[in-house]
């Protein structure tokens, strides 16, 4: 059991599997603080020096200054400022695998294209003769 776990394991496609998952976890990261620290700050600057961050319901109707606090009296909240931000994060992300998929494709050898058809079907047999062929050889029919 322990040769085939081994077997298994070694294969490039789970070594690849989990060099990509350790990746991707890296690059979450840095798609979330590109989000929270560089592309919000402007947005919430031109739309009124708004932190989305902060953007919550308390849904014990008690008002709550910051979302923190809210938080440290275990208020029931909905923090859709952090659920736009994750969402803005999803978009990047799903962004840039479309363009890494996109390149990678590009990179990768195209089939080659399919070779001119050199034969065709009897309309009389459905046998197939040469393109050139004025006569079936399996029915003999005249051919147009």
């Amino acid at each position: 059991m322990f040769k085939e776990f081994k077997t298994f394991a070694m294969r490039g496609n789970v070594i690849d599997l989990a060099v990509g998952v350790i990746i991707g976890a890296a690059f979450g990261k840095v798609v979330s603080s590109l989000v929270d620290d560089i592309i919000m700050p402007p947005i919430g600057m031109a739309l009124g020096h708004v932190s989305f961050a902060d953007k919550f319901i308390s849904l014990n109707g008690t008002h709550y200054d910051s979302l923190a606090l809210a938080k440290a009296a275990a208020a029931p909240t909905i923090n859709y400022g952090l659920f736009l931000n994750t969402i803005i994060s999803l978009l990047i992300v799903a962004f840039a695998v479309f363009l890494l998929v996109q390149q990678v494709n590009r990179w990768s050898k195209k089939p080659a294209p399919a070779a001119a058809p050199t034969t065709r079907d009897c309309p009389q047999c459905a046998m197939p003769i040469p393109l050139a062929a004025k006569r079936c050889p399996h029915c003999t029919s005249q051919l147009a």
